[in-house]
């Protein structure tokens, strides 16, 4: 009531429809009047919050990008003047008359008092009762609403909603000490102290998590109830013959994740399983294990990439695993028909391999087959496994049996595409196999993974050396062109990666088609190579073929190598303006070199101009740890980007933060998960499940098909 016209547009604009969106839009910030300091008491240094009247504002521009603006504040004891460097709106946010709360440290000049850049709060009139003499909710603005409307709107809700209504079962809420939802709502808006703002939004912050919780709890129970899958329980014959052939043994971790995942596709519900681990972990030869378990019971079985180039990888490095091991099918000459009895007569046993892209297609049983030959094979089910891009879930790709999927580096994957690549089985589920290389903070894979098991391998093959990471300034680069020149000398090859194809005015980075100019210039006795995500596929693989035969000693590239590509005998990747790259992005493209029995170098390339871009680099140096990178990437980066990632929507936390609210966290997960265990269907707790709906919307309905 009373956000009608041009301010009630505004709030629906923003999100704000209902009055449960406005008592869920809570204060950004809180100014304590009740130990407000006058300015003449204020003492120089410390942070303080003072309340006054603007009596004048000045604008400057003493060069071009440099805007200052000045406000004189002024209470019964003193003036005092705030300065803000390219904060124009500034001065048409503290017009003169208005009451405003400035917070910050105070300095002295001249004689003369003033504050820089000081947080500042427009207040309503000085009478209101809810400004006087107590803590100051400071709601976000929405739109054209700035606080103060919302502060009055806010307060007109509460007392018309209240007593709210606690759908927490009471002993959940005894549990953890926790306040009534009608009290945190109270508090969170209108405390009597900073204290009780604090228990407000603890329990608000547990709230929100439990919600997310309870409808991946609800997911779960589904998968492995509800949803109908294939019992894979044949004795593991050629998955066996696999590993045996392997020319090296398997680590603690691989062995573990393998009998887990074997255990998860011999039930009769679909396995959800996420695979994440460190870079060169050796997540792929336990994906093939996954897969050849499919293939053992008759199945069929398909492995989705993001890129053409991971996808031809993939191809490339099954492949040549099979053939070690002695399960490449038998060839079949071009214009022959390809059928089961060709390729499993006698005691071969062959896996037949497909590779299924936008731009190719290729079988390890026929090198001369078309297109349409593999869209036969597998809708008739003679190619055992299929790996491809985007392409694989596209009109005309049919299967005959689909029973196990890998969905690779998923995060890139939109949440369509992955229910698209189930759709292709039929009436059953396939199992499914997450694989990351990115690893996840054990917080946020409850949130953003909580409806899986998670397989993490902890461990590296033995004889892998640890990747040395030096950072160095553009002034110092020949050191990083000496490090390439001695790796080439000794027999080895090289990444440079550059972040940009084409110039941009807007990012300084360096053009990767310019720099393959330029090294060539540089080093002329050394032999370059040059990929990119604007070339045309077959170029794309040319060059990757003529790395891995040695026909290059240098690589220079974008991020289009970013993961899966496996050179062993690469062993420096320098990469330019590296303080440009995420923390992800730079532990992905360190993990490609090093892989073989020589040890790896990343040389960073960087002039960081941020705080964020230092303290990236700083960390890549520090550690190789990848679990340690993602913690700190999340503190860099927030939450919400990377829930993103998932398209869950559980990025629109409003209080919580899964850093700073670990505790509640685990909390909410270990009584929703309780809780829908012993009652799925929430038929007991309605109002739990009336809410989860309501405010997780669409996305409950995600989680359930994904």
């Amino acid at each position: 009531k009373g956000m009608r016209g041009a301010r009630g547009t505004s709030l629906r604009n923003g999100g704000v429809e209902s009055v449960g969106d406005l008592l869920l839009h809570t204060p950004r910030r809180y100014i304590d009047r009740s130990t407000t300091t006058k300015i003449a008491d204020a003492a120089v240094g410390p942070e303080v919050t003072i309340v006054g009247k603007v009596t004048g504002t000045r604008t400057r521009r003493p060069r071009r990008n440099l805007t200052i603006v000045d406000a004189t504040v002024m209470d019964e004891s003193g003036i005092v003047t705030a300065t803000w460097f390219n904060q124009g709106f500034r001065a048409r946010q503290l017009t003169e008359g208005a009451e405003v709360a400035l917070s910050g440290k105070l300095e002295r000049f001249k004689g003369r008092l003033q504050m820089k850049s000081p947080a500042a709060d427009v207040l309503s009139s000085p009478s209101e009762a809810l400004i006087t003499g107590r803590v100051v909710p400071v709601h976000p603005s929405v739109g054209e609403v700035g606080p103060g409307h919302l502060r009055r709107a806010v307060h007109n809700a509460l007392a018309r909603s209240r007593p709210v209504a606690d759908p927490l079962p009471e002993p959940i809420r005894e549990r953890h000490d926790l306040a009534t939802r009608d009290a945190a709502l109270g508090d969170i808006h209108f405390p009597e102290t900073m204290g009780d703002a604090q228990v407000a939004r603890r329990r608000l912050v547990f709230d929100e998590f439990f919600r997310i919780e309870v409808a991946l709890a609800m997911a779960k129970h589904r998968k492995g109830i509800e949803a109908v899958g294939v019992a894979h329980t044949t004795e593991p014959d050629v998955g066996e013959r696999f590993l045996a052939g392997l020319p090296y043994a398997l680590t603690g971790a691989q062995e573990r994740a393998i009998s887990a995942i074997r255990a998860d596709m011999a039930e009769p519900h679909p396995m959800q399983r996420l695979l994440q681990g460190e870079v060169g972990s050796g997540k792929t030869v336990v994906a093939v294990a996954a897969l050849l378990t499919a293939v053992d019971h008759g199945g069929q079985a398909a492995v989705m990439a993001p890129t053409e180039v991971l996808a031809t990888q993939h191809y490339l490095g099954i492949t040549e695993l099979l053939d070690d091991a002695d399960l490449a099918p038998p060839l079949v000459g071009e214009g022959a028909a390809l059928g089961m009895d060709s390729l499993f007569d006698g005691e071969s046993g062959g896996v037949t391999v497909a590779l299924l892209t936008g731009s190719q297609a290729k079988c390890n049983a026929a090198p001369g087959a078309t297109r349409a030959d593999l869209l036969t094979w597998i809708a008739d089910g003679t190619i055992d496994l299929v790996i491809g891009t985007h392409a694989l879930i596209q009109e005309g790709v049919e299967f005959q049996g689909l029973t196990a999927a890998v969905v690779d580096e998923q995060h890139r994957f939109g949440v369509h595409q992955r229910v698209s690549l189930k759709e292709k089985a039929g009436d059953v589920e396939p199992d499914l196999l997450i694989m990351t290389a990115t690893p996840i903070p054990r917080t946020l894979s409850m949130t953003l993974y909580g409806d899986l098991d998670v397989t993490v391998l902890d461990e590296l093959p033995p004889g892998r050396s640890p990747i040395e990471t030096i950072a160095i300034s553009r002034a110092e680069e020949d050191t990083a062109w000496a490090r390439v020149r001695q790796a080439v000398a000794e027999g080895r090859q090289a990444f440079v990666v550059c972040p940009l194809v084409e110039e941009s005015d807007k990012v300084e980075a360096t053009s990767a088609v310019d720099e393959h100019a330029r090294l060539q210039a540089l080093m002329p006795d050394l032999r370059f190579g040059l990929i990119h995500g604007q070339l045309r596929p077959d170029d794309k693989a040319d060059a990757m073929h003529a790395l891995r035969e040695g026909g290059v000693d240098v690589l220079v590239a974008t991020t289009v190598i970013e993961v899966g590509i496996d050179v062993p005998n690469a062993t420096v990747m320098v990469i330019e303006d590296a303080d440009r790259f995420g923390l992800s992005q730079l532990h992905q493209l360190r993990g490609r070199v090093g892989r073989g029995a020589h040890a790896g170098t990343c040389v960073l390339l960087t002039d960081p101009t941020t705080e964020e871009g230092t303290t990236r680099i700083e960390a890549m140096v520090r550690t190789n740890d990848g679990f340690e990178l993602a913690e700190v990437d999340l503190s860099i980066r927030g939450q919400g980007t990377v829930f993103d990632a998932r398209q869950s929507g559980v990025g629109d936390l409003r209080l919580g933060d899964i850093l700073r609210d670990t505790a509640e966290l685990v909390a909410a997960r270990d009584e929703a998960f309780a809780l829908v265990a012993d009652d799925p269907h929430l038929e007991a707790h309605a109002d739990i499940r009336d809410e989860v709906q309501l405010l997780l919307g669409e996305e409950v309905e995600w989680l359930f098909k994904s």
